[in-house]
């Protein structure tokens, strides 16, 4: 596991994620065992989704009889803790989409069972009989009781995730809610739209991000990738054939580019990270604008940087057009200067692309040092 954690360095609820590709829930399909025949090509799943309370469970009874698959327990809690516990000694980080009424299922889930797993809160079921429960899509129009479940499940320790679906509400406004709350990941069904969303989201919050829907093709991955994800997940289309290909084909890019995620750049319809490519404000040009945007003056966006590489590598580069590699673009721009300073370093583009990782990790940090009060929540 630890090659798979020089390789992406991703983790999840403090576990090492083997590779940035999860399965996402479907209720009824996702379980322990459904997960284990995959678990050779994926990094996380989130089983379920999991009624976890009556009002949710008689909601998840009326689905049935409509000829949806569901998930029944006699016990719900000793049944979802029996299925997390299969997945105990593989490689797969555990989560679990959980779909209740109220705070109160959530806390008390998590006082039975603690945390033995990611807890998603699925704001993203449409099914009628669920959102007249209370769950799923009408936590996405009633923020305030999604951000009292976030809480309360906090108060013991879990990692939070929560599962949306894109076009319901404004995303940045409510990203920027969950952040406050206190979540950890965001779970984004992207629907229709495409990774602008999470271009906004990722340029709204400090969460982890994985973004959901017709996942199941190379350039549309790292289209999700290279504006904010962190991971990827798969529905319909986990098979093994599928599942295989993207796990193969991100893992030859990780070790090509040394940053398998990392953000085109800022000129180039990037996202906040993509900072880290940019090179001086001395010009009219999409930094000004994304500066702006989050309240850095130019003289703070320089210092910030040239504290940043201070001691590695990135501060070298005499001859780079502004005398330092914390300026130069990415590697798979072409640049003469940038190449002649990395071979006189001895510096590979892949070990480049790690610091330019490192450099971006602490521009973001900056940014988003703290949580702005006026945030509604």
């Amino acid at each position: 596991m630890m090659e798979a954690y020089e390789r992406f360095e991703l983790l999840m609820n403090q576990q090492i994620v083997r590779t940035p590709i999860a399965l996402a829930s479907m209720a009824g399909i996702v379980d322990a065992a459904y997960a284990l025949e995959r678990g050779g090509h994926i990094g996380a799943a989130f089983l379920g989704g999991f009624s976890i309370d009556d009002e949710t469970v008689l909601a998840s009874h009326d689905l049935a009889e409509a000829g949806r698959r569901e998930f029944f327990f006699p016990d719900p809690i000793e049944g979802i803790r029996s299925e997390i516990k299969k997945l105990e000694g593989s490689d797969i980080v555990p989560g679990m989409n959980l779909r209740g009424s109220s705070p109160a299922s959530f806390e008390h889930l998590a006082d039975e069972i603690g945390d033995i797993a990611i807890y998603e809160i699925d704001a993203h079921c449409r099914q009628m009989p669920m959102i007249k429960a209370g769950a799923g899509e009408h936590l996405l129009t009633h923020h305030h009781d999604l951000c009292d479940t976030i809480r309360a499940l906090k108060k013991y320790d879990t990692c939070v995730s929560v599962k949306i679906r894109t076009g319901i509400t404004d995303e940045r406004t409510l990203s920027r809610a969950l952040w406050k709350a206190g979540a950890d990941i965001i779970h984004v069904d992207l629907m229709d739209n495409g990774y602008q969303k999470i271009r906004q989201i990722r340029n709204a919050c400090p969460l982890q991000i994985i973004a959901n829907n017709s996942m199941h093709s190379y350039d549309r991955v790292m289209e999700q990738f290279s504006h904010g994800a962190d991971l990827v997940s798969v529905a319909r289309k986990a098979d093994l054939h599928t599942l295989k290909g993207l796990d193969a084909a991100i893992r030859r890019y990780a070790d090509e580019i040394g940053w398998y995620n990392a953000p085109k750049q800022l000129c180039r319809g990037g996202d906040l990270r993509a900072l880290a490519f940019c090179c001086m404000p001395v010009k009219e040009c999409p930094l000004l604008p994304a500066l702006k945007g989050i309240q850095m003056d130019r003289t703070a966006y320089v210092d910030l940087k040239r504290r940043s590489v201070a001691g590695t590598p990135l501060q070298d580069g005499a001859h780079t057009c502004f005398g330092s590699l914390a300026w130069c673009c990415k590697s798979s721009t072409p640049c003469m200067f940038r190449d002649m300073t990395l071979k006189n370093l001895n510096l590979s583009k892949p070990e480049y692309m790690k610091n330019k990782r490192r450099l971006s990790e602490k521009i973001m940090e900056e940014i988003f040092r703290e949580v702005p009060a006026d945030i509604p929540c």
